[in-house]
This record gives C-alpha cells, sequence and structure tokens, in this order.
C-alpha cells in the first residue's frame, strides 16, 4: 500500500529533494511550503498519513505545525528535519544533511513505511 506523504519546508529546492528521494521510495507525496499551506492540505487530504516537516521555518515552525496536525488527524506520524536544531522530546527528528538511504532507514524506524 502505498502511503501519502506531506512534505513541508520554506526552502524550495529542499523540497524538492526531499520529495524526490520520497518518491523514490515509493511513496505519493504532496508538498507545502508553510505551516498554513500545510495545515490547509492536510485538513483537505484524507490520504495524508505522513507529515515530514522542517523545524525552522517563518511564522509556524515544525513544532507548532506538527502538534496542530496531530490535532487535525490524531493518527498522523511525524517526522521532523532541521539542520540546527536539537531533538526535543515527542516527534522523531532526522538532521540535514542527509541521504536517501538515512531517510529510508529513519522512516522504516519511526513512521513503520517506505
Amino acid at each position: 500500500m502505498k502511503h501519502t506523504v506531506l512534505v513541508v519546508d520554506d526552502d524550495a529546492d529542499v523540497l524538492d529533494v526531499i520529495a524526490s528521494m520520497l518518491e523514490e521510495l515509493g511513496c505519493d507525496v504532496v508538498r507545502a511550503s508553510s505551516g498554513a499551506e500545510a495545515l490547509d492540505t492536510l485538513a483537505g487530504n484524507e490520504k495524508i498519513s505522513i507529515l515530514i516537516t522542517d523545524i525552522n521555518m517563518p511564522g509556524m515552525d515544525g513544532h507548532e505545525l506538527a502538534e496542530r496536525g496531530i490535532r487535525i488527524r490524531p493518527k498522523l506520524k511525524v517526522l521532523q528535519l532541521s539542520g540546527r536544531e536539537r531533538r526535543r522530546d515527542g516527534f522523531p527528528m532526522i538532521r540535514k544533511p542527509f541521504s536517501e538511504d538515512d531517510l529510508a532507514r529513519v522512516m522504516r524506524e519511526t513512521t513503520g513505511v517506505c
């Protein structure tokens, strides 16, 4: 079964790279460039089961997005991304930069898919 992943990053180039990696891993990918756009997308697309979000974004950061996303969809699996921030309690995180193999491993360990 294919999983639909919502990927959120305010850097368009990073968003493209991560989306391509996930597509190579067999996931259907939906993209958003901000927390607000991601929440709208999540509310309107019932197929999304996984949220992958950058932590450091202007406006709504990835922590707030993850918490609000879980309120919309309680069974949503979340993976956070950061090149600077240390892991907080709660949601799993992968540090940028990472390879497709790193992403696949972390996805298997944290979301059980891809």
